[in-house]
């Protein structure tokens, strides 16, 4: 419709019809007259073109839900951690194939990269066995000490360059991690 006005006299008119014919309930905390663009449905999103999105309230809960599996605290081996993401992440990826999302997904590779980074990082507690994790992955002996050595906070410690080199997207592919984009594209050749 063209107006809010118009909006809202179709809107009763529908639920009037669901009620008292179908004799269905609708749930006005959920029903709205708004824009196409600033509603979602089953997760999904409509964009100006009429193609899908994700939206936003789903990416706020996939990070949250990144977020309790990499829980610096949690006590739990590397392996276990890339287990559980590939489970949930896989099955995320593949319910949201339909929606154009690569950027999105570009993003949400690169912090979960990122997260994964500050988890190892963390386990590995002190200097010398942070040191000599950078050294075993091929990060030369004085640039290792200098980040094992550094002030930083862990998450700050996995956004250095000797981290990155370390743990490369080569290092993550050898342990396990799906990639999210290359997953998306995968799907939809």
């Amino acid at each position: 419709v063209r107006s809010k006005q118009a909006g809202e006299r179709v809107m009763q008119s529908i639920t009037r019809f669901l009620e008292n014919k179908l004799q269905l309930r609708v749930n006005a905390a959920k029903s709205e007259v708004a824009h196409v663009q600033e509603r979602k449905f089953l997760g999904y999103r409509l964009l100006p073109a009429g193609a899908l999105g994700i939206a936003p309230a789903s990416l706020k809960r996939v990070r949250e839900r990144i977020r309790q599996i990499t829980w610096r605290n949690r006590g739990v081996s590397m392996e276990t951690v890339i287990c559980e993401l590939n489970g949930y992440l896989t099955g995320w990826v593949m319910y949201f194939r339909y929606a154009r999302c690569r950027t999105h997904l570009k993003q949400l590779d690169e912090w979960l990269r990122r997260k994964l980074r500050c988890y190892r990082l963390k386990q590995r507690k002190r200097a010398k066995p942070i040191a000599d994790f950078l050294m075993e992955q091929g990060v030369p002996e004085w640039r290792s000490w200098l980040l094992a050595l550094s002030g930083k906070g862990w998450w700050r410690m996995s956004g250095t360059p000797q981290a990155h080199e370390a743990m490369s997207i080569q290092w993550f592919e050898k342990v396990g991690l799906i990639n999210l984009t290359n997953r998306y594209l995968l799907l939809n050749r």
